[in-house]
């Protein structure tokens, strides 16, 4: 990717609330099913986390110490922003770096969450690469696009083909987890309010700026007919895929 391209998706989208499909009630959910202890201080990676938005729902949440690590330091700089505004950034470590280059000691945390994020390297590389960094028990939390049904149209299956080989059934990502010496705990769908008024709608209503910022330059312009095409796709078939959250234990 061109550094202008980067430069033009950071404008983009640092200044909205997510920069993917998500809620801070599917959040909590999530803790809930992992069963963490509220009262136990807990050491937590949270890898790909944009902004911050399930940053500061587990700061907030859990006696929690945080790595909140992202490859964008504009990204981790809104995060900085808002932590100090929700009184939490006392918990929070911000670190730029790849999330295929991680810095970090075997058996570091005690649980590792990643939003919506792991198909910048894929979700088996991701989860087998990550594992070393629990401790034994440890949970993983891992939302990842799905299929929710074996068959689909064929534009949509296109369309994933092109953008991420490794969507798949849930019941294929679980058996990479349990292939990978994880124990399935529990597993939900992202509701479609998710994706449209948490992502898709605050980030069509920001276009207009965007494009304005940009001067209507023809990079801005196709950035944005991208995003558009992508929210299309999703109003129109939004049965047949969302994002899994996969909740999972280290053994």
């Amino acid at each position: 990717m061109e550094d202008l391209q980067i430069q033009l998706l950071i404008d983009l989208h640092r200044s909205n609330f997510r920069q993917g499909p998500g809620g801070e009630a599917e959040t909590k959910q999530a803790l809930k099913l992992a069963g963490l202890d509220k009262s136990h201080p807990l050491k937590i990676a949270d890898i790909g986390c944009g902004t911050g938005a399930s940053t500061v729902v587990l700061a907030r949440e859990l006696d929690a110490e945080i790595t909140a690590v992202d490859f964008l330091p504009e990204f981790l700089e809104e995060l900085q922003i808002r932590s100090k505004k929700e009184g939490v950034a006392e918990k929070i470590t911000p670190l730029s770096c790849s999330m295929d280059a991680l810095p970090f000691s075997e058996e570091e945390f005690d649980v590792i969450l990643s939003e919506g994020a792991v198909y910048n390297i894929g979700f088996e590389t991701g989860i087998s690469s990550w594992r070393r960094f629990l401790k034994p028990g440890g949970k993983l939390i891992v939302s990842e696009i799905t299929w929710l049904s074996a068959a689909r149209p064929s534009e949509l299956q296109a369309y994933w083909k092109g953008e991420y080989p490794e969507i798949d059934l849930a019941s294929a990502k679980i058996e990479i987890l349990e292939r990978h010496h994880y124990s399935p705990e529990a597993y939900f769908l992202l509701p479609s309010h998710c994706w449209l008024e948490n992502y898709y709608h605050p980030m069509r209503s920001s276009f207009d700026a965007f494009l304005a910022r940009n001067h209507q330059s023809a990079q801005a312009k196709e950035i944005v007919a991208c995003e558009k095409a992508e929210i299309a796709l999703y109003e129109k078939y939004r049965d047949y895929y969302s994002y899994g959250v996969y909740i999972a234990k280290r053994i």
